[in-house]
């Protein structure tokens, strides 16, 4: 017995964009099936049901799916449901939750309690001795996760198989042929920090880039209308921050409840449409409640967070009707005061890989952390870096409204075909390209067209992409 649904084919064809005629899996039904850990191929690890024997831990041997799949009659069976995958993977089911029970629990609400009482070399010695061992964390992987990423990729390459044709048409990624998208986002956590935001955005403006300001509604600070405007007049964008950033957003769900509904009010009166939450807790079971266009909270991954965990992706995704905006790179609070380094490799080694896989690298630069010349002199080295690869590699560098705006106009993209090839049809499709997915030597690679309607052969740009997550 196989199964066949939307669902199946649609994780594959909303990923990409592409026509779902190209796109034809069904399942095979197992009443046996358990939930653990397998891989599709070389670079995906999976986490889900799977026909066989999933590994139950990361530490036993992975079973590798694809050898389980079979074609017949134009349609690829699989042993696992994609899409069962895909949402485990952005909803960080793998991962217990770990702020409800036990001693992690009751630890972490005496640590917020005592937070605002501490100075910060107290906190950052208790933070080190939190994330002792983060480096031995096997899954997700460190710098940068991509298996979601992996299997879209591997699936769409059995696609193009199962298919029979050479290549298969998709709306691609990132507007005008972009390879890659940056955003830049700023949390203020403090007075002081909200204070040195316009000499932050001065910085920014130097380099020719706009950022997001996660502004913290209560408590930490006033909010006057004349700082927001501050932000607005001058081409920058407001993120509502938390509620009040104790680190208990999450805690409960009827108190959560509560501040969403403050949450939400907030929302309307700052005019923002994105969300991040303190710390980068998360429940996304419970984003429902929350009224914005974006969030911003979930990290790719999260070894270096108090939440452990990771969506696995470097790409934006929905959840609901929510999109996420995944945290992809390391923190600047991070990079400086648990892993102590002042420099920008990490930043480096992480951008390679995002835009391997043609993803987005979202920052976070607090302004309350690069206040001191020998902070912010590494961050604009890291805003260098950025304009560099703009110029020369054609990144696109937004606000995450803008990403937002497009991620959704894309979403809602149709390919047609007609006597001159492919286009695109749909709000925003002046700003669209056609790509090609092929294979060449066993991995899928992607070309980019030169405008919304192309035929093979008319490439602004080919690149092998390599599925490594590591580089």
């Amino acid at each position: 017995m196989r199964k066949i649904t939307n669902l199946i084919n649609d994780c594959v064809t909303e990923y990409f964009r592409c026509d779902e005629e190209y796109v034809r899996f069904a399942v095979k039904e197992t009443s046996s099936a358990r939930r653990g850990y397998f891989k599709f191929g070389s670079e995906a690890i999976c986490f889900g049901n799977c026909k066989g024997d999933p590994a139950v831990t990361l530490a036993d041997p992975l079973p590798d799916a694809l050898a389980d799949i079979a074609m017949t009659d134009g349609i690829v069976t699989l042993p696992f449901d994609p899409s069962e995958v895909i949402r485990n993977l952005h909803c960080e089911e793998y991962i217990a939750d770990w702020r409800q029970s036990g001693k992690t629990a009751v630890l972490a609400q005496i640590y917020y309690f005592l937070r605002p009482l501490l100075a910060v070399g107290i906190r950052r010695y208790l933070q080190r001795i939190h994330l002792r061992g983060w480096e031995k964390v096997a899954f997700p992987r460190w710098p940068v996760d991509t298996s979601v990423d992996s299997l879209q990729h591997e699936l769409l390459r059995v696609a193009l198989r199962n298919s029979g044709v050479s290549h298969i048409p998709f709306i691609w990624f990132w507007p005008n042929g972009a390879p890659s998208c940056a955003i830049m986002t700023h949390d203020v956590e403090t007075h002081k920090g909200r204070d040195f935001s316009p000499t932050l955005m001065d910085v920014d403006d130097s380099f020719g880039i706009k950022a997001s300001f996660q502004v913290i509604p209560e408590e930490r600070y006033t909010v006057a209308p004349e700082f927001l405007d501050s932000i607005r007049n001058r081409g920058f964008e407001v993120v509502v921050h938390d509620l009040n950033h104790d680190g208990h957003l999450y805690r409960d769900r009827d108190e959560f409840l509560q501040r969403a509904s403050k949450i939400n009010s907030y929302g309307k009166i700052y005019k923002a449409d994105g969300f991040r939450a303190g710390v980068l807790y998360r429940k996304q079971l419970w984003y429902d409640a929350l009224d914005f266009s974006f969030d911003m909270s979930v990290p790719n991954v999260a070894h270096l967070d108090p939440q452990r965990g990771g969506c696995c992706t470097v790409m934006p995704y929905f959840i609901g009707n929510i999109l996420e905006l995944p945290v992809t790179m390391i923190q600047d609070y991070t990079l400086f005061n648990i892993l102590n380094d002042y420099s920008i490799d990490i930043w480096l080694r992480q951008s390679e890989i995002v835009m391997r896989h043609n993803g987005l690298m979202s920052f976070i630069v607090h302004p309350d952390y690069v206040i001191n010349r020998r902070e912010q002199e590494i961050f604009k080295q890291l805003l260098a870096h950025l304009t560099k690869l703009r110029k020369e590699r054609g990144l696109w560098i937004a606000k995450p409204g803008e990403v937002n705006r497009w991620w959704r106009q894309r979403a809602a993209m149709r390919l047609v075909q007609d006597e001159c090839g492919w286009r695109v049809e749909g709000d925003g499709s002046e700003r669209a390209c056609v790509a090609y997915a092929s294979e060449r030597d066993g991995k899928i690679c992607f070309s980019v067209g030169t405008g919304r309607s192309a035929q093979v052969g008319e490439f602004i740009h080919a690149q092998r992409v390599d599925v490594s997550a590591n580089g």
